[in-house]
Order: C-alpha cells, then structure tokens, then sequence
C-alpha cells in the first residue's frame, strides 16, 4: 500500500503506473472541491470522539473510489485558520484606508493596487472573497477612499471548511476501512519521523557494524516504549500524538 501526500499525487500519471504495476495506494486527493452533499454520508467517530462524515463516490469507471470527508476538529482548525487571514487582511485594508487622511502616506491609485496585491499574496488565496474598489479623487491619479465588502466564494474553504478527499483504487473497501487505513498510515509516518529524530534513530556515529545495531535496537526498545504509553492513555480516552504528549510529560 502506497500512502503520499504530495508526490504520487502530484502527477496522473504516476497514479496510473502504480496502478499498472499491480499497487495499491491511499493518497489524498488535490482536487479542489469542497461543495459536497453530505446528505448520504456515514458518519463514525474518531480516537478523539469527535464526529467525522465519509462520502464514498466511485470514478465513472469504477477503477477508483474517491472517499470525501469532513470532521469537526477539522472545522474548527480551518474556520480559526480562515478567520485569523482574513483579520489580518482587513486590518491591512484598514491601513490603507486610513492612510489616505494622513499626510506622507501613499495615495496613488497605481501604488495603492500593488500594496492591496502584496496583501491578497500573503493572504493564502482568502483575498479572493473580497471585493475591493479604490476611489479616484478629482485628480484621477490619487485615491479619495478604499471601498471593500466580504464576498465569500462558494465551495471554498470559507464557506466549506473541514473538507478533504482520499483517493484510492481500493474499489471494494467500505468507508470506515479506507478512513481507519489512512489514519493508520499516517500515524505510521508520525512513527517513522519519531524514529529518525525524536527517538535518536538518526544519525548513528558508530564505525563498527554491531555497535550501529546495538543503537537501531535501543532505538526500537524505545519505540515501543513510546506505543505503549499511548496505548494506555488511549484506554483512558488521551489521544494525542506522541509529540503533544512528550511536551506534556515535560511541564
């Protein structure tokens, strides 16, 4: 089973070798749609105990299935993300505006569009949910005053926040298979990355071939140290990622 965020996604085509080759894979989908009818969708609840909402949709020739979901921590984490954007992007238009009553500040209707520019960059695609104008004074070169109303955009991440999609051509896996896989797969990478850093897998300053073992083996003792601790605390309904947990037992 191949699981990636980015590469194998990145292109069709690899998609469609590994697919060719025999090969399973679970990625999750870049598409950007958002607007989906959860109407029809089950409905589970994570390690968390929060609600999460899975939508199986198969291709038009049944060789993929696209599983979309959505979740509440998801909601909330997006919804705070969107709102702290867009703050920072009004506060920066309110800055403009009301440079325009100051004298030494930039009043040029060509200079003003480049700041708004730089601002809509910064705001990580939010600037597309406003629809700004910039009034001409009587000289039409300098601008009298900035107009901006919110506009959100349908099936964006402002009005559709929480939504993500896997992709995979497991065709006969049920939603609650193919959600639970990727959550495991991904806390599998949370593992590997523990291994190599936090765990002290890498890097190994031994010469000597039975000496890097004996660290490799340390190192899995302590992996499996670290899983048992999260196994009892998730019997107990703590089920955070060993990172939050290790900056927790920390103080």
């Amino acid at each position: 089973m191949v699981k990636e965020n980015s590469f194998w996604e990145s292109r069709a085509c690899n998609l469609a070798w590994l697919a060719e080759q025999g090969y399973r894979y679970l990625v999750v989908s870049r598409e950007r749609r958002r607007a989906v009818d959860f109407k029809e969708a089950i409905t589970l609840d994570n390690a968390g105990g929060q609600a999460v909402e899975l939508l199986k949709v198969p291709s038009a020739d049944g060789q993929e299935v696209r599983l979309y979901c959505r979740s509440e921590g998801r909601v909330r984490k997006e919804q705070a993300i969107a709102g702290r954007l867009m703050d920072r992007f009004e506060a920066g238009l309110d800055k403009l505006a009301t440079g325009l009553s100051r004298r030494g500040t930039t009043k040029r209707i060509d200079k003003l569009w480049e700041r708004i520019g730089r601002l809509k960059e910064k705001s990580r695609g939010l600037g597309q949910h406003y629809h700004i104008e910039v009034i001409a004074g009587d000289s039409g070169e300098r601008a009298r005053a900035i107009h901006w109303q919110r506009l959100p955009v349908k099936g964006s991440l402002v009005t559709e926040p929480g939504v993500y999609c896997l992709r995979s051509n497991e065709t006969g896996w049920d939603e609650k298979t193919m959600w639970r896989t990727y959550i495991m797969l991904t806390d599998l990478e949370a593992v590997f990355r523990s291994l190599k850093s936090e765990l002290g897998l890498r890097p190994i300053f031994h010469h000597k071939e039975e000496r890097a073992e004996g660290h490799l083996f340390i190192t899995v003792l302590a992996y499996q140290f670290v899983q048992l601790i999260r196994h009892c605390l998730a019997a107990h309904g703590i089920c955070e990622r060993w990172s939050t947990l290790r900056d927790t037992l920390a103080g």
